[in-house]
């Protein structure tokens, strides 16, 4: 049986922004509870009291599930060094069967200059290539003859050091890119290992990406 707190629940479940405005108690529940009342009436099928749906939604900010846990601003106060790399492009290349060999060959030409920025990832249908701009015209020569896709220049990336707790405490990455995104951030990539991750994001961004990041361990 559908009762108020349960279908408040859902709707807000189903709303990540809301729900972290919600965890932190910066939402007026008497002006929310106006703006949900139509939907959760519609839902139940019969008229609500607006005290009804603001009382359910002060459970639910009460509730831990909720709220930044103090399990997750524990790790995010213990982020480690943050990295900042710019003069970066960003390629996209569709698989092919030969595309590993130019790979290794680019491989090859890093190994001479320890100081360019390079990553890779690979997904079914694609390949990714983020390195830094001086090697354009390697990777252009080595993979003249591959389908590029996109090809995004003027780019940094910012590489974030986790606590090794950061793989059994869940919501750490939602809460930053959360973060993140709140201050429309666009992220052109996000690479990631078990106790790092980097994004990719224009020139512009970067350094109020940089700034969202570092003030995320004084929460």
């Amino acid at each position: 049986m559908k009762t108020i707190s349960s279908v408040v629940e859902e709707y807000i479940k189903k709303k990540p922004f809301l729900q972290s405005a919600l965890a932190q108690g910066i939402i007026n529940l008497t002006s929310l509870s106006r703006i949900v009342k139509p939907e959760i009436e519609h839902e139940l099928g019969k008229d609500i009291r607006n005290g009804a749906i603001v009382m359910a939604l002060k459970r639910l900010s009460d509730d831990l599930e909720f709220r930044a846990t103090h399990k997750i601003l524990k790790v995010l106060k213990n982020i480690g060094e943050i990295t900042v790399r710019s003069s970066l492009t960003d390629y996209t290349f569709l698989a092919s069967d030969k595309i590993l060999v130019h790979q290794a060959k680019l491989l090859e030409e890093i190994n001479d200059n320890q100081d360019v920025f390079y990553t890779s990832s690979r997904g079914v249908n694609e390949i990714n290539i983020v390195i830094s701009n001086v090697m354009d015209k390697t990777v252009e020569k080595l993979f003249k003859d591959e389908k590029c896709t996109q090809k995004a220049e003027e780019l940094s990336s910012i590489t974030v050091k986790l606590p090794a707790e950061n793989v059994s405490v869940p919501g750490i990455y939602y809460f930053i890119f959360q973060r993140l995104a709140w201050e429309g951030i666009v992220l052109y990539e996000v690479i990631s290992t078990t106790n790092e991750f980097t994004i990719l994001v224009n020139d512009e961004q970067v350094d109020m990406a940089f700034k969202t990041i570092k003030d995320l361990k004084s929460l």
